[in-house]
Parts: structure tokens; C-alpha cells; sequence
């Protein structure tokens, strides 16, 4: 140590031998066999519309900043071609979850507010407790591709920008990944390099206009359900307070 008082650790020894020194590991990466458990098949877009059966209001899950709980709001729908559709103005975004482990079941769809991203899409198969894939989006072309980006690598964040491409005179979405192969949790990959791809992304998701501290994070907790006051299974919309479905 450098000293007692601040803990500055200068070098470590195991055994004799020296394993780390000055901030830098000497230890061995070992090569490891991912172990996971991903069945998911890319996914359409209509997989991700909910159809507008004329509700007056809709439960709308509160993400909160820096909070694990949600509040539940109740708001009126936007409605487009019959299909209830994001809102980037009244910052009411889609929230979908997606199971993981069985490629047959449905989407579950909600609405979230608090997100506020502008446009584009993020997802992530960091979603406790079930770890299925959650996405929130402007639109569910985004949604869809942020998903299916999670499906390709089996696992892993995701974020998709739209962005005008003046050569085109179209919009145009551009896929951004960092992979998670380990149960679609952890990377194999050098702990150095994750955490700089992990703060590029941070760092796309919030240019798409998010104001969370930690958006991944928020995502990440988004379907843990034991958490009041609503989240999103894979079975639909859980009220925390009831502890049940919402039906």
C-alpha cells in the first residue's frame, strides 16, 4: 500500500506472486464456454402493434430516476391507422418485453413515460428477473430492430438511431450493439474494453434525448416485478400494489 489512511493499493501478491501492478491485472485471461439459454427468432414489426379498441385512458408505467419503482399513471392513448402508437411530444413511448426462452409466445406492449427519448430505440437482455429482452422506442420499426440486434447476438444492449441521410432523402436507422454472450448478462470480452463500449453506448442513448442518469439501468429493472408500483412481465402489465396481471 501507498498508505493505510487512503488504501492506495501499489501492487498484490498471491501466494508469492505478483498479480497486479499499479492498476494493471497480471493474471491470465482463461478462455471460458458461454453458458446460455436464448430461443428468440427475429421478430416484425406488427409484432409490436397494439391494436385501438377505443380506450379512454390506458395504465402507463412512471420510471422514476434513480429509483427501482415506478408510479402508475393513467392517460389518454395516441392513436394512429387504429394502432395506439409512441408520442416522442407527450414523451409516452412503447415498452415491450420480449421472452427469451420460448420464440413462440406473444409480446408483451405497454407505455412508458419518463424515457424521453426523441427518436430511434433502446434494448437490452439485462431484464431482472426473467432476463427476456425489453426495448422502449419512438416507433416500433426502432423497437423491432432494437430487439431482434439483442436476438442476433443472443444477447447484449442495443440502441438505434434515426438519423436523416441527405444522400437518400430518407430517414435511416443505424444498429449500435454491445454483446453480452454469457447468459446475455456478461461479456467474456476484456473488463477495460466492455466498460468503454458499455460508456459509448450510455452515451448514444442519452444523445437520443433521454434525461436518466442511467438509462440502461432504469431498462434494465423495468420488468422486475416485485418492485412497485408497475412493470412489464412477459405475460403483460403487473400491478405491484395488487401483485397481479393487469387484465
Amino acid at each position: 500500500m501507498k498508505d493505510l489512511q487512503q488504501f492506495k493499493v501499489i501492487s498484490t501478491y498471491i501466494d508469492g506472486r505478483l498479480v497486479a501492478d499499479k492498476g494493471v491485472s497480471l493474471i491470465a485471461r482463461q478462455p471460458v464456454q458461454p453458458i446460455n439459454h436464448f430461443h428468440a427468432e427475429p421478430k416484425r414489426i406488427s409484432y409490436f402493434q397494439i391494436p385501438y379498441n377505443g380506450e379512454a385512458t390506458i395504465p402507463v408505467i412512471e420510471a422514476l430516476d434513480g429509483q427501482l419503482i415506478t408510479n402508475r399513471l393513467d392517460m389518454a392513448p395516441t392513436v394512429k391507422d387504429g394502432m395506439m402508437v409512441s408520442d416522442q411530444d407527450r414523451d409516452l413511448l412503447k415498452i415491450v418485453v420480449v421472452n427469451r426462452y420460448n420464440h413462440g409466445k406473444p409480446a408483451a406492449r405497454a407505455f412508458i413515460k419518463n424515457f424521453g427519448l426523441k427518436n430511434g430505440a433502446i434494448g437490452s437482455s439485462v431484464a431482472h428477473d426473467s432476463h427476456n429482452i425489453v426495448a422502449v422506442g419512438t416507433d416500433d420499426e426502432a423497437i423491432c430492430m432494437a430487439v431482434n440486434a439483442v436476438i442476433a447476438t443472443q444477447g447484449g444492449i442495443s440502441c438505434i438511431v434515426r438519423f436523416k441521410d441527405s444522400s437518400f432523402h430518407h430517414n435511416t436507422l443505424e444498429t449500435h450493439l454491445l454483446p453480452l454472450g454469457i447468459a446475455g448478462l456478461m461479456s467474456a470480452d476484456d473488463g477495460f474494453n466492455v466498460a468503454t463500449k458499455y460508456t459509448a453506448m450510455d452515451h448514444l442513448a442519452k444523445s437520443l434525448g433521454t434525461p436518466l442518469s442511467a438509462p440502461y439501468m432504469t431498462l434494465s429493472f423495468m420488468a422486475l416485478l416485485v418492485i412497485p408500483h408497475l412493470k412489464l412481465s412477459d405475460l403483460g402489465i403487473f400491478d405491484g400494489d395488487q401483485f397481479a396481471l393487469i387484465q
